[in-house]
């Protein structure tokens, strides 16, 4: 479940506390763990600060067991961006404590869950970017005693490049090309973090279902083998469910020119898996080993995974021997196209899936991990991550297109994956229903809008007068 947001005191709140206990119990009944994500992109600006003051930094360990003490949950996940380096516009950081502090931080929570649940049984598990925490701007060179208080770390290997870069680039590279876009990527980050100490057996390979769009200034079916050619900054609207985010910490407002994978897909943009549909055009590219789009009428870019790409990435995870895979996110799937690989895992299907989205996140800064997806809840199989994002409006599909009156039951069965209905058919509650592994799970929308039904699909807005 994300996101938990902290206050500058250390307490933290989830504005879905309302289908909590149906959800967990919804969930146990099928063997998954449930955790609950604290932080995330606009959630981790108290954490420096919380960090280094001992009273709120107890504080928020005493939230964070009284939370899981309350809801039967099997654990908490952090996901802080970033420890030591700048995330969102409005977070603090300090960039020679926040590291060690957090390191203090993680071993009192191991503690007290410990404590108050017994030794190991609830699960401390924590999303992290491409490289091992910063100190003095560096990322570390040992964080084997993180590794000794929680159970995963979650590589969020994707958001590498993007519309705040000056070239086109992919958003999440298997490998980087020596020179062009940021210098990380998918093989980079397990070999840093095992390098620094983190087992590989306590690591997941973070996979985006979606990919991102920005504008080419040149056309570049010219030069069909270079992905890294100039682009312009004003990033285009992505799939149906992007719109202009206003960000409040950069006081800007953006597209996030996210596509999900389903709507690349059910949109026309691509016929099948591998073949684009005119006018795009797909390439391969031999080092990132990633797809891209070209649009020669709009110089539209787009930079994504598919089941080849992700072929390629869950085989050397596998070899390096990784738990599994976090995925960002599940909904975003098209009839299993995606999910398939990963259940191909070599060792076998140790997968976990990162919250199902209602939105699209606003843009990223340069080399940050927030990922293209909003806080809508749920569970996880072990291990669990969440990751960061913002809410407004969205746009999914629904299984009827006729307006429900009371909604489905949460775990009841239902028949057709990643479908979504409204819980009731007024227009003014918060509501709704995921299908999810053959059962309705319940969801609901953020924080002040309520899910509406407009024909064949319904959204999260603003209610009515």
């Amino acid at each position: 479940m994300a996101f938990g947001i902290p206050t500058s005191s250390g307490t933290f709140s989830f504005d879905g506390d309302w289908f909590l206990p149906a959800l967990v119990t919804s969930m146990h009944s099928v063997g998954t763990k449930v955790l609950m994500s604290v932080g995330g992109w606009t959630g981790s600006n108290y954490f420096s600060t919380i960090m280094k003051d001992a009273g709120a930094s107890s504080t928020l360990i005493s939230s964070m067991v009284s939370y899981v003490k309350a809801n039967n949950l099997d654990g908490i996940d952090i996901d802080w961006e970033y420890p030591g380096r700048l995330g969102d516009n409005c977070n603090v950081f300090d960039v020679a404590n926040d590291t060690p502090n957090y390191l203090k931080f993680l071993q009192n929570l191991r503690a007290a869950m410990d404590t108050a649940f017994g030794t190991r049984q609830k699960m401390i598990t924590l999303a992290v970017r491409v490289q091992p925490f910063d100190i003095n701007s560096t990322p570390s060179t040992d964080v084997s005693a993180f590794a000794k208080v929680v159970d995963y770390a979650n590589l969020m290997q994707y958001d590498i490049n993007g519309g705040w870069n000056n070239v086109t680039g992919p958003n999440a590279p298997f490998n980087f090309q020596q020179g062009e876009g940021l210098q990380v990527s998918f093989v980079s980050a397990i070999n840093d973090w095992i390098a620094a100490g983190f087992p590989a057996n306590q690591l997941t390979a973070g996979i985006g279902f979606y990919g991102r769009s920005t504008i080419a200034l040149e056309d570049m079916t010219k030069d069909p083998t270079n992905q890294y050619q100039p682009q312009s900054q004003v990033v285009p609207l992505g799939d149906l469910e992007d719109a202009p985010w206003y960000d409040v910490c950069a006081g800007t407002t953006a597209n996030s020119g996210v596509w999900q994978w389903k709507h690349l897909r059910d949109q026309g943009v691509l016929t099948s898996p591998g073949a684009a549909a005119a006018p795009w055009v797909r390439q391969w590219d031999s080092v990132s080993q990633t797809p891209w789009l070209f649009n020669p009428s709009t110089k539209q870019f787009i930079s994504y995974d598919d089941p080849q790409s992700l072929q390629v990435k869950i085989n050397y995870a596998a070899s390096k021997g990784l738990a599994g895979a976090m995925v960002w996110s599940a909904n975003m799937d098209y009839n299993n196209e995606l999910m398939n690989v990963l259940h191909s895992w070599p060792s076998g299907p140790v997968v976990t899936t990162s919250p199902p989205a209602t939105t699209p996140a606003t843009s990223s800064a340069p080399g940050t991990s927030n990922t293209a997806a909003s806080t809508s809840p749920t569970a996880c199989q072990t291990p669990t991550s969440a990751t960061s994002a913002t809410a407004s409006t969205s746009t999914m599909t629904t299984a009827s297109s006729t307006p429900v009156g009371n909604g489905p039951v949460a775990g009841s069965a239902c028949a057709s994956a990643g479908m979504y209905q409204c819980a009731n058919s007024s227009g003014n509650a918060p509501g709704y229903f995921l299908c999810l592994y053959g059962n309705w799970v319940a969801q609901s929308c953020g924080s002040g809008t309520v899910c509406q039904q407009s024909g064949s699909s319904i959204s999260c807005g603003w209610p009515s007068a």
